[in-house]
This record gives C-alpha cells, sequence and structure tokens, in this order.
C-alpha cells in the first residue's frame, strides 16, 4: 500500500498545475514598500518642484538666446502659374536670390537646414523602399528585393543606392554672401558619425544613380564612397513627422546685427505635386541644442505643479490633520461603529 500510495502522490504532482514552491512565484522577494506619509509625500512634490523649475527657467533662458531665422521660398522662387510644369522643366532657370537682415547677432557656427512640410517620410512603403546591405557591403549590390520600383536601371542593372528614399535625395542648393562677400558653407560631419562609419560602407561607390525609368532628386559624385556622401547620409535618416528638418551645413563665421544676408538657391526640389513646402533655416545653437520652449515650458509645468501639490498638501495637513494609522477611517468601521468598542 505505501509503494502504491507513493506512485499514486508522484502522479497526482506531476498532474497538478500547481508551480512549483519558490519565493518568486509566491511573491515572497524582498521588496521596498515605501510608507507613505504626508512628510514623505510634500517632500517628494516640493523637491521635484525645486529641481524641475530651475532646470525649466535655464532652459527656457538658453533657447531665447539662440537666433533663428526661418525664410519660406518654394512660393516666391516660382515665377510661373504651373508650378509643376516650371519645376519639372530642365532648361528653365531656376537660381533665386534671397535676402535676409539678421536681427541679432549670430555667433558660429551656424547651422543651415532645410525644412519640409507635408513630405510623410514614414509612409510605411516609402521607408522599406531601400538596401540596408547595399549601402553597406560591396557584395550586397544585387540585394534589391526592397526597392521597387526604383531598384533597377534600364538596362536592367543594380541602382546602388536603391529604393525611393535614396531616389528622392533633396538637390536645392545654397549660396551665401554676407554684404555681399561670399561665405563659404561648411559641409563636414554633417552626418551622425555612427552613420557613416557604420551603415554606410567606405567601398560602396554609386551606380546606375538616376538612371532609372523616372528621375528623382539630386545626383551623387560616382567617384565618392557612400560613406562619405553626407548629403544622402542625412536624407536617409528618415523622419518620423511629415514637416522636418535636415542639416544642410555650417556656415563658421560670425554674423553681425543688420547684417544682410543674401542666397542665391537653385529651386530644384519638386514639392509642388504633393503640396509641400520648403524653408531655409539659420539657426544658432545653445546647450540644448536648437531653439525649443517646449522642454523648458514643461518642466516649468510640471515643477509648478508639484509645488503648488505640495502647498496644498500642507494647508490640508494643518487644517484637518488626522493620527497615521487610525482605524477608526477604514469603510466598514464607519459603516460600523459599534464595531470600535
Amino acid at each position: 500500500m505505501s509503494a502504491s500510495g507513493s506512485e499514486a502522490d508522484s502522479l497526482a504532482s506531476r498532474r497538478s498545475k500547481k508551480p512549483k514552491y519558490s519565493k518568486f512565484t509566491q511573491q515572497e522577494l524582498p521588496a521596498c514598500k515605501p510608507l507613505l506619509t504626508p512628510g514623505i509625500v510634500i517632500g517628494a512634490f516640493s523637491l521635484i518642484g525645486i529641481v524641475f523649475v530651475p532646470i525649466g527657467l535655464a532652459s527656457l533662458s538658453a533657447s531665447q538666446e539662440i537666433v533663428e531665422l526661418i525664410d519660406r521660398y518654394d512660393s516666391e522662387c516660382v515665377s510661373a502659374s504651373d508650378k509643376v510644369g516650371f519645376i519639372q522643366d530642365t532648361k528653365t532657370n531656376k537660381a533665386c536670390t534671397r535676402t535676409i537682415t539678421v536681427p541679432k547677432p549670430m555667433k558660429g557656427p551656424i547651422h543651415i537646414y532645410y525644412q519640409l512640410e507635408n513630405f510623410y517620410q514614414n509612409h510605411r512603403r516609402y521607408v522599406k523602399s531601400r538596401s540596408d546591405k547595399q549601402l553597406r557591403y560591396k557584395e550586397a549590390a544585387h540585394d534589391i528585393k526592397n526597392c521597387e520600383p526604383e531598384a533597377t536601371s534600364q538596362d536592367g542593372a543594380p541602382i546602388v543606392p536603391c529604393g525611393l528614399i535614396a531616389w528622392s535625395l533633396f538637390n536645392d542648393t545654397y549660396a551665401f554672401s554676407v554684404n555681399k562677400k561670399a561665405v563659404e558653407v561648411n559641409k563636414k560631419d554633417i552626418a551622425w558619425g555612427s552613420d557613416k562609419s557604420k551603415k554606410f560602407g567606405s567601398d560602396v561607390y554609386p551606380s546606375n544613380f538616376q538612371k532609372g525609368g523616372l528621375i528623382g532628386g539630386a545626383k551623387l559624385n560616382e567617384k565618392l564612397p557612400l560613406s562619405e556622401q553626407e548629403d544622402l547620409i542625412v536624407w536617409m535618416r528618415t523622419a518620423a513627422l511629415p514637416t522636418f528638418r535636415k542639416l544642410y551645413g555650417r556656415i563658421e563665421t560670425d554674423i553681425m546685427a543688420s547684417d544682410e544676408i543674401t542666397v542665391v538657391i537653385q529651386n530644384n526640389y519638386n514639392t509642388y505635386s504633393f503640396g509641400g513646402t520648403k524653408a531655409l533655416v539659420l539657426s544658432t545653437t545653445s546647450w540644448i541644442g536648437g531653439k525649443n520652449n517646449f522642454i523648458g515650458v514643461a518642466y516649468v509645468a510640471i515643477g509648478g505643479i508639484c509645488l503648488f501639490l505640495a502647498m496644498g498638501f500642507v494647508v490640508l495637513y494643518v487644517l484637518k490633520p488626522r493620527t497615521l494609522g487610525d482605524p477608526s477611517y477604514l469603510s466598514w468601521n464607519k459603516e460600523n461603529p459599534d464595531n470600535m468598542q
């Protein structure tokens, strides 16, 4: 009987869904269980407020010191009524001169961005239309399965780099002069170092680019490897929102207040067929990066709310204090006061 009983117990234990005992399954592991007394709550809210408000004010101050100039030029740089026909005509001179007056001193380096609106780089088919292996490895030139409709040229040869993202590369150009004196634009190190070294091969060269059935944006220098084509690398890091900016270059010299910046724009990029807009952005930077009031406002708002709650809890604690852990406040004791006797 003992043998059969032990076998039955063993069989029952194997069939049982009860988990094996451990401190983890029984939730008996050591844990921090803070007791939220009024002092701790008030102190925590006060500390958050005291820390967040100065950070927010410092961020707002740094953002206000940044000088940012935005010049939208897509409408002004097209003289014809048929804007799409104008931009697609390869024989038309698309040079456009814009003048910008500097309101405040701008200390170099001054970052140059192009800003596009209503351009959905986050569209699923657009984002997938690329070959990361082809961009990185020379022997992967024929890895073009995700690149349609810009996978091969008219003679069937693979396009490097393939896909719609590379095909739609931004091709407007800017030439700057300050007070009629030409200023050089530094286009070195505008892309992430990790992208240049890990995502784009130093032995991969453009091939058959912009030689498909449709001609898209900018062309690439076939003598330079992709790891040195920084305009392409910047463009290939797709934006999450339909309004975005991408770094074009830097002006390393200072520009004084009231100086006139003359920009000669080659207005080549077609945003007119889909209702997009283009703008040139000149901006200085600070320790928080570019101009951005949201971070400062968010810190000040959260810090202010925490300080307000801390003061509210102080007033409530002073006016209506109660003993910590008093069982008379339990709901069932309020309903049956005889239980307290």
